[in-house]
C-alpha cells in the first residue's frame, strides 16, 4: 500500500508539472520582458486567479451558446463549426478574460506603462490556460500535455499578446482624453483576440486536409509575429 501510494503521489506531481510548467515558463518569459518597471506580484497573482475564474465562466457561457446554436443549426456542419469556433468558444473565452482583466487593472495605479497591457493580458490568459490544461492532462494523459505545451498554451499566450497590445493603447489614449481612440483600441483588444482564437479553433474543428495545412502556416506565422511584437513593445515601452 505504501509503494502504491508513493507511485500515485509521484504520478500526480508529474501530471501537475506537465500541465503547469509550460504556462509558468511563458509567464516568466513575458514578465522578464517588462524591463522598465516590474508589476506588483500581488496584482499578477490576482490576474492568474482571474484567469481561472474566466475559465469557469467560459464553461457556462459555452454550454449556453452551444444549446442555443443547436436550436438553429445542424451540429457537425461547417457553418456550425465556424459559428462555434468564433461566436461561442472564442468570444466566451476571450470576452471573459478581457472583462476580468479590465475590471482588475484599468484603474490600478500600477497600470502606468504601455507594455503593462500585454503583461496583464498574458497573466490572465495563461492562468486560464493552466487551469484548462490540468483538466486535459489528467483526462487524456501526458501525450496531450506535449501537444498542448507546443500549441495550445503558446496559442493562448499569443491571443493575449494581441489583446494586451491594444489594451495598453486604449489606456494610453484614455489618459490623454482621446475617448474615441480609446474605445476603438478597447474594441480591437477583444476583437483581435477573438479573431485569432476563432481561426485557431475553426481550423481544428473543420479537420480537413486544407484546414490542417492552413492551421500549421497560421500558427507558425502567429507565433513569429507575437515574438516580434514582444521584442519591439518591450524595447519601445513608454509611460501612459
Amino acid at each position: 500500500m505504501i509503494f502504491e501510494r508513493l507511485n500515485l503521489d509521484a504520478n500526480f506531481y508529474i501530471y501537475m508539472a506537465a500541465a503547469l510548467l509550460p504556462a509558468l515558463i511563458l509567464l516568466i518569459a513575458v514578465y522578464r520582458r517588462d524591463r522598465v518597471e516590474s508589476e506588483p506580484v500581488g496584482l499578477l497573482i490576482k490576474l492568474i486567479v482571474m484567469g481561472v475564474i474566466a475559465a469557469l465562466i467560459s464553461i457556462g457561457l459555452e454550454s449556453a451558446g452551444e444549446t442555443l446554436l443547436d436550436l438553429r443549426l445542424s451540429p457537425g456542419t461547417d457553418v456550425y463549426n465556424l459559428v462555434t469556433a468564433f461566436l461561442v468558444v472564442a468570444l466566451a473565452e476571450e470576452g471573459s478574460k478581457y472583462f476580468l482583466m479590465r475590471l482588475t487593472t484599468w484603474k490600478h495605479p500600477a497600470f502606468n506603462y504601455r507594455f503593462d497591457g500585454i503583461v496583464y493580458a498574458v497573466f490572465v490568459s495563461l492562468g486560464f490556460a493552466a487551469f484548462e490544461n490540468v483538466g486535459y492532462v489528467f483526462s487524456y494523459g501526458l501525450e496531450t500535455a506535449v501537444m498542448r505545451a507546443l500549441l495550445s498554451i503558446p496559442g493562448h499566450m499569443s491571443f493575449a499578446v494581441f489583446m494586451g497590445y491594444f489594451y495598453g493603447r486604449a489606456k494610453y489614449h484614455h489618459n490623454r482624453g482621446h475617448k474615441l481612440r480609446s474605445f476603438i483600441a478597447s474594441v480591437m483588444a477583444l476583437l483581435s483576440a477573438v479573431l485569432f482564437h476563432g481561426t485557431y479553433d475553426a481550423c481544428l474543428m473543420l479537420g480537413t486536409d486544407e484546414a490542417t495545412a492552413f492551421f500549421l502556416v497560421f500558427v507558425a506565422l502567429m507565433f513569429l509575429i507575437v515574438f516580434i511584437m514582444l521584442r519591439k513593445e518591450s524595447k519601445t515601452d513608454r509611460a501612459l
